[in-house]
């Protein structure tokens, strides 16, 4: 925690910062370790201050890290304790990462000397780059998340709810550790798995279905990410097809992750493969995007970002094609950028045939 503090004070010379707020709760738990503050104040000397309700008092002096805590009482407000502590540390230039609008309203008239600047893309250029304690979490989500998805496929038979494999999947994730699900589960089946975030319902799974699945757990606050699209029995022709494209674009792009990579460059691999095998206006999204503490982080895998990848960068790698009224294919892993290449953390089989 100390390190993530002390990278984020290296930027304040560059920014002509000598004090930041943290208001984005994911981005305390990165900072703290402690899920449930209010506000984080970073000046550039001194204390660290950690603002929690009471509620959440007493965790967060057994659990928070590199940080002094301080109670918000009720009929206090946070951000007014902050600009109490922002004038008595003659803090003039004060960097903030995600204020709402009445927050900053309300701490740009209380602190009429100070200069608030919204620079949340510093929190960012850190939280990009995972350290060696995420990446442990992160390979631990990503080997519960694959036997979570590995139940699905035990689970999956023609007269199964939707719901019922969601719910298989979700308890035995759960059963070997993992924190909860990562976003809510998908399983779509039939014509509803060309819905990209379908969800899932108590409609009964057919033999002949595709069944898109859509999974992730959580440990330690860090979450993966993974899809796989199959057939319950013998797949037709157009589905094979289908899968097969998505396959092959899936591969092609995951081929191409490399520190040094443009984003958008890894994004055309896929499109423009899919786009040739004449499926270019059923591919709907963007072929990847950045996952950490949260699901959906920088980078961003998409056709205008200029993003490009580092080593320690986490993505996901996941084209698809969807044609409504017929079904939809994604496939999808959590994938680790390296020097030279890029690693699978997510590490399930990708046929397309169940039974």
């Amino acid at each position: 925690m100390k390190s993530r503090v002390d990278a984020l004070k290296n930027f304040f010379e560059r920014e002509k910062l000598n004090g930041y707020i943290v208001a984005d709760e994911t981005n305390i738990l990165y900072f703290t370790s402690f899920s449930g503050g209010e506000r984080l104040l970073v000046p550039g000397e001194g204390e660290n201050v950690l603002y929690v309700r009471g509620v959440n008092y007493e965790e967060a002096k057994e659990t928070a890290r590199n940080c002094k805590v301080e109670l918000v009482k009720f009929g206090e407000e946070a951000d007014r304790k902050v600009a109490d502590q922002i004038e008595g540390l003659k803090l003039g230039r004060v960097g903030f990462d995600n204020l709402s609008a009445s927050a900053y309203l309300k701490l740009h008239k209380a602190l009429k000397d100070v200069k608030l600047e919204d620079k949340g893309k510093l929190v960012w250029e850190l939280r990009k780059v995972k350290d060696e304690t995420e990446l442990r979490h992160m390979r631990k989500a990503a080997e519960l998340t694959s036997k979570g998805m590995e139940v699905a496929f035990e689970t999956i038979r023609p007269g199964v709810r939707e719901y019922e494999v969601a719910a298989e999947m979700e308890y035995a994730m759960r059963r070997m550790g993992s924190w909860g699900v990562a976003f809510d589960t998908a399983v779509a089946s039939g014509a509803r798995s060309a819905y990209p975030h379908g969800g899932c319902t108590d409609r009964k799974i057919r033999r002949g279905d595709l069944v898109a699945l859509d999974m992730g757990a959580k440990y330690e606050n860090y979450r993966a990410d993974l899809t796989r699209t199959m057939t319950v029995g013998e797949p037709s022709i157009k589905q094979v097809r289908i899968h097969k494209v998505v396959r092959e674009a899936q591969d092609k792009a995951f081929q191409s992750v490399r520190a040094g990579a443009k984003a958008c460059d890894i994004d055309a691999v896929a499109r423009k493969l899919i786009e040739r095998e004449g499926y270019g206006k059923h591919f709907v999204h963007r072929v990847g995007h950045g996952i950490g503490l949260d699901i959906h982080e920088p980078p961003s895998l998409n056709p205008e970002t200029e993003d490009k990848l580092k080593v320690g960068n986490v993505v996901t790698v996941e084209p698809g094609i969807y044609i409504v009224e017929f079904g939809g294919v994604r496939i999808e892993d959590t994938v680790l950028v390296r020097k030279d290449g890029a690693e699978k953390l997510t590490k399930v089989s990708y046929d397309l045939r169940l039974g």
